[in-house]
């Protein structure tokens, strides 16, 4: 990525983006240019999952540190996750783990797609020599509209620390969805109880028919996967209303979603 926009070539050329690994395995120096995207990326994710992390520390939940998994595909990640090690004892700690994450990452996340859009620059017609388009989340495209006014999105050539903001604003959406064991899940639970199935159904119908509006493929993939594998959610006995500190938080969380999904995030 940050060869190609220090070259003014396009963002991704598989032919070519291959004679770059080539080269950088004959001088692994020119990996030290990839720094500020997998910095900006990991700074964001890590804030996500230490945000769950210190919510459990506070309620005296059991947890493991995050673990982050690799990729050898565009993104460079396919995640991270902490794993709970003892029960979580009522919806309110549950609530309170759950919204932890996506907001700390968010607010990581909102002076990167700044940082990232003020490198950036304009360059008409080049993204569409890319071999990989990227959908734009409305904080984005907000922020766009101020630095870049009049410029259409596909003209705007991302640098790469807007394109890792892109990334952790994209991994905040997926996870805010209202399904199973996903943040979004864990909200949905402690907020609504036994009504977290029927939620988590409505939200998979809708995310197989945004996959066929859009033409988008991957998300009836994800919808076919969530609902074979990912409806359910653990069973937490301790109840109490959460209050309406909380509910606020879970409208704030609502408002990041829409800020962060993308109907077409990669085509």
């Amino acid at each position: 990525m940050a060869f190609n926009f220090h070259h003014n070539l396009p963002a991704f050329d598989i032919e070519h983006d291959l004679n770059v690994f080539i080269q950088a395995f004959r001088d692994p120096s020119i990996l030290l240019a990839g720094l500020p995207y997998a910095l900006t990326l990991l700074l964001i994710l890590t804030a996500h999952e230490f945000g769950h992390w210190f919510a459990c520390l506070y309620h005296e939940i059991d947890a493991s540190l995050p673990y982050f998994l690799p990729s050898p595909l565009v993104t460079g990640t396919f995640g991270a996750f902490i794993r709970f090690r003892s029960a979580v004892k009522s919806r309110r700690e549950l609530f309170d783990v759950g919204v932890a994450g996506p907001i700390a990452g968010f607010i990581v996340a909102i002076p990167a797609v700044g940082i990232g859009l003020a490198l950036s620059r304009v360059s008409p017609g080049l993204d569409q020599l890319s071999d990989i388009h990227f959908g734009t989340p409305a904080l984005m495209r907000a922020l766009q509209w101020w630095l870049f006014p009049g410029v259409p999105a596909e003209d705007i050539y991302l640098h790469p620390v807007a394109r890792a903001a892109w990334m952790g604003l994209f991994a905040t959406g997926f996870n805010l969805l209202p399904v199973g064991q996903l943040d979004g899940g864990h909200l949905v639970y402690a907020c609504f109880g036994d009504r977290h199935r029927q939620v988590s159904l409505v939200a998979i119908v809708l995310l197989c028919l945004t996959g066929i509006v859009t033409f988008h493929w991957p998300w009836i993939a994800w919808a076919a996967i969530l609902f074979f594998l990912g409806r359910r959610h653990f069973v937490v006995y301790g109840d109490g209303a959460l209050g309406s500190g909380r509910m606020r938080l879970f409208l704030a969380s609502a408002v990041i979603f829409a800020l962060s999904f993308m109907p077409v995030p990669i085509r």
